[in-house]
């Protein structure tokens, strides 16, 4: 009796090895995937406009972010006229629009 059962659990083992291993490596893949798109996420950052001296204007924050996408941050979010730096390298940081 014992040497049935034992080849029965032996046998069923075979069986859902090979699935319970591709499940593990599915749910690997997701895992991976998911942390690298969670790793692009930054905090807004406030950026400002300059003046004809390359100073920061404080007085007109603007939101911006430090994510490299294709459009730059502009003074009332739009996608031209004055374009807004940062504050951290004497207002010469590039600062991208939110997404």
């Amino acid at each position: 009796m014992f040497n049935i059962i034992l080849v029965i659990m032996k046998t069923t083992f075979k069986n859902l090895l090979p699935i319970a291993v591709v499940a593990l490596a599915v749910s690997g893949a997701f895992v991976t995937t998911s942390m690298q798109s969670t790793s692009k996420l930054t905090a807004p950052k406030v950026g400002y406009p300059r003046d004809f001296m390359g100073n920061c204007i404080l007085d007109q924050p603007q939101s911006c972010n430090t994510n490299p996408v294709p459009n730059l941050c502009y003074v009332g979010g739009g996608t031209s006229g004055t374009q807004a730096y940062g504050a951290d390298q004497d207002c010469q940081e590039i600062l991208y629009r939110n997404q």
